[in-house]
């Protein structure tokens, strides 16, 4: 259990990955996240079932997330609907096209070829496989993102999260930097969900619900546990803290917490990560008062 909950960690880890390229850099929740995840399994299932080879199909899947993502933006910057309205509308619409896609609600992969089958091979004990593709997976994509932030595309993406106005005075098409943002976001989440769906063994429409609390959970985690980072360990922070939230269900589900209610549990970790500064905060005043009294 323990070794399945931090390959879990890893696979989930990407999706507070894309979730941090919307939330964290340009400085907005997308709502999209809940259909692109499980947009991506959808594809990715669809994609296998039919024969189509697993790391095509994962890398299918990344697109049709990216497709979501692009029109989320298009919305928001051309439209000019507000971004968390356009992707709920997206978000919404998905439910029919992943409908579409599996003509069904739900797909099994039973005996079906998966990534992790990949290792099976090496004789690894249980579960170890999925810590194998959730390492190549996150090893890749933090370096994909690194080169990526340190161009000038990259860089110009960053400055219009930190200050829309002044980047646009420097000759910045910040429209054009949230659709890249939203594309790219999005189909790293999409990627996640084809890895999760590969690895629970089937899709399912409504696979995406909830699933922004849990890559908020590792994004909050992450900071909350090592404060000021470089932007190369928060990357690796976000992972920690997906490890950390998939460990923290193990023990509620240990304790004899019913499964039913861990969207509750999610919420309130959330909750209660979000409120430490707040409450940091206030301890420090207290504690500050308490020695000027003295």
């Amino acid at each position: 259990m323990l070794v399945s909950s931090i390959g879990q960690g890893l696979l989930w880890g990407i999706l507070g990955l894309g979730i941090f390229m919307t939330y964290r850099i340009l400085n907005f929740p997308d709502m999209t996240t809940e259909g692109t995840f499980g947009l991506g399994g959808a594809v990715c299932a669809t994609a296998i079932v039919q024969g189509i080879h697993p790391v095509l199909a994962t890398l299918l899947g990344v697109l049709a997330g990216m497709a979501a993502g692009f029109v989320t933006g298009m919305l928001y910057t051309k439209g000019k609907i507000p971004v968390i309205l356009a992707g709920i509308l997206v978000m919404s619409a998905l439910n029919s096209v992943m409908l579409f896609v599996m003509q069904t609600p739900n797909l099994s992969l039973r005996n079906q070829p998966r990534i992790q089958d990949f290792f099976t091979n090496l004789n690894l004990p249980p579960y170890y496989d999925m810590i194998f593709v959730g390492l190549i997976a996150v090893g890749l994509l933090i370096g994909l993102l690194l080169f990526f932030f340190n161009t000038d595309l990259g860089q110009a993406y960053i400055a219009t999260g930190d200050n829309e106005s002044m980047a646009r005075s420097f000759g910045i098409k910040t429209d054009f930097m949230k659709i890249l943002g939203l594309t790219l976001s999005n189909g790293v989440i999409a990627l996640s969900g084809a890895l999760v769906t590969q690895n629970d063994g089937y899709a399912d429409v409504s696979r995406g619900v909830g699933v922004i609390v849990i890559g908020l959970a590792s994004i909050i985690i992450g900071e909350v546990l090592y404060g000021e980072l470089t932007f190369t360990e928060r990357l690796i922070a976000i992972i920690v803290g997906s490890i950390i939230y998939q460990l923290l269900i193990l023990l509620v589900i240990r304790a004899g917490f019913d499964t039913t209610y861990l969207k509750i549990f999610s919420a309130v970790v959330l909750a209660v990560c979000l409120m430490i500064p707040q409450l940091k905060k206030g301890l420090n005043l207290v504690t500050g008062f308490e020695k000027g009294a003295k």
